[in-house]
């Protein structure tokens, strides 16, 4: 037993944790007593043994992080030394944790099944703030500022969409606007690299600073996450100031090539010899094939872009099937095509397909990724697992949904992987059912909600939240149930 504090409360902390207990036999019935109390927090029917396990060794996965970095004293209040200004407060603070991979379904997922431990984790991140002057985006255990983009955005719109009110709405909105503009002296990811081309210009210029073409992307869907919680607490000048910029994604588009790309400072596309599938330049752990798609807060925006859903359409269906070259990335596996599953870029993808009318597309995609890209064995990732990313997904995914555009609090269908599922959410249990499910019957035919039908491609958070019953009835047959 240690503590971050200081001698005197490592000897709480023993007293609070190991006082009294006789062997270490005690020592792992308690800690497993505790793991199964999480883990039952979902029970699943059907599958192999296989499946089973994969889940709940992903589920496990998926509450690893971010770690408790609060510690209790005598009178049972939460204290922790802070990483920001090296003080002890009262509170709760977290640590290691990197936003850029766990704002698309590791948090959304802590948000499900722990909302009051992501309650104070939100609350922990403006005192993060107001102790360094930045929002944390990579976290271990203060700021490290790995990645790209400010990704705390989301977590803090998301949530707010979602009825938490942990935080004070309007000091987030401040410290969102500080960080959109400005950079700090360290850690690419505190603050923004190149903002003021990103303002002036539309674009991160390429060559001006790394992964430009990246970072407006993620910029730009930072600054809908901004909009939205503005737009949520009526702060209109917020909702305006970050408004403007939403739509920057769409200056890095090229309508020739149909790929995102770099552009140099005067406006003309960088690398004439232009290869969507080489790695690295305008762009981090991925290339134009990955991040053309990252526009996760306007898909209809971007169908737009290419020329409707056809041409949308027909350029998805090439991600899958033209031949990736080495990217030289230890943690970019777990490939179909151009598909990188192993990264996070790609993981919102294939829920593509569902939202333009193409649901049997997406079950395909989602059951060939749970049945071949995971497993039970050590080696059962296909990629970094990225802080609880990657078991984040599969835990939704098997399930049957997943959040594209987190701060939107939609979950689209795929394919449910179990039979049946108990989910113990914030006001009860979802009961998800699959009738006549296989791995031939892999394709939904018919939903219903609460025992009525529902034709809608998604369920909303506050569905999910409030328990009840989800029904899908599978079928051998691609089928499309609802109307966009």
């Amino acid at each position: 037993v240690s503590s971050f504090i200081s001698e005197e409360q490592a000897e709480e902390n023993f007293r609070q944790e190991l006082a009294g207990v006789k062997d270490l036999e005690e020592v792992k019935a308690k800690a497993a007593a505790a793991w199964n109390k999480q883990l039952g927090k979902v029970e699943v029917e059907g599958g192999s043994e296989e499946d089973k396990a994969t889940f709940y060794s992903c589920m496990y996965h998926s509450m690893l992080f971010p770690r408790q970095f609060y510690e209790y004293n005598q009178a049972g209040e939460p204290v922790y030394y802070s990483p920001y200004d090296g003080k002890v407060h009262k509170g709760y603070m977290f640590t290691d944790n990197g936003f850029w991979d766990t704002f698309r379904a590791q948090f959304p997922l802590n948000l499900l099944l722990h909302p009051e431990m992501h309650g104070r984790y939100l609350k922990s991140l403006l005192d993060a703030y107001d102790q360094s002057g930045w929002l944390p985006s990579w976290s271990c255990p203060g700021h490290s500022g790995g990645m790209i983009g400010n990704h705390a955005f989301s977590l803090l719109a998301d949530a707010w969409v979602k009825g938490v009110r942990t935080f004070d709405p309007q000091q987030a909105l401040k410290a969102m606007h500080h960080d959109a503009t400005d950079k700090a002296p360290f850690g690419q990811s505190i603050g923004r690299s190149g903002w003021r081309d990103y303002y002036l210009k539309g674009y991160v210029p390429f060559g001006t600073t790394s992964e430009p073409t990246a970072k407006t992307l993620e910029y730009a869907y930072n600054d809908f996450c901004a909009m939205r919680l503005a737009q949520e607490v009526g702060n209109k000048t917020y909702e305006r100031f970050f408004g403007k910029t939403i739509f920057n994604y769409r200056n890095v588009y090229d309508p020739e090539s149909r790929f995102m790309r770099g552009r140099l400072p005067n406006g003309e596309w960088a690398q004439k010899d232009f290869d969507p599938t080489a790695w690295g330049g305008p762009f981090i752990e991925g290339n134009a094939w990955q991040y053309t798609w990252h526009v996760q807060h306007d898909v209809p925006g971007l169908i737009e872009l290419f020329g409707g859903k056809e041409v949308f359409l027909n350029k998805l269906d090439s991600l899958f099937t033209i031949e990736l070259k080495g990217s030289g990335l230890a943690d970019v596996t777990g490939l179909i095509g151009q598909y990188a599953h192993g990264n996070e870029p790609s993981h919102h993808v294939v829920y593509l397909y569902t939202m333009i009318g193409q649901p049997a597309k997406t079950a395909d995609k989602v059951r060939e990724i749970l049945t071949t890209l995971y497993h039970d064995q050590p080696d059962g990732l296909s990629g970094n697992e990225d802080v609880g990313q990657m078991s984040a997904w599969y835990v939704l995914s098997s399930l049957g949904f997943y959040q594209v555009e987190p701060a939107g609090g939609r979950y689209f269908f795929g394919s449910p992987l179990f039979d049946r599922a108990e989910v113990r959410v914030r006001d009860g249990v979802l009961t998800v059912t699959a009738h006549n499910n296989s791995a031939a019957n892999k394709y939904i035919q018919a939903v219903k909600l609460n025992g009525k039908p529902y034709t809608k491609p998604y369920i909303a958070f506050d569905d999910i939240a409030a328990g009840g019953r989800l029904e899908f009835e599978m079928g051998a047959q691609p089928a499309v149930w609802y109307e966009l």
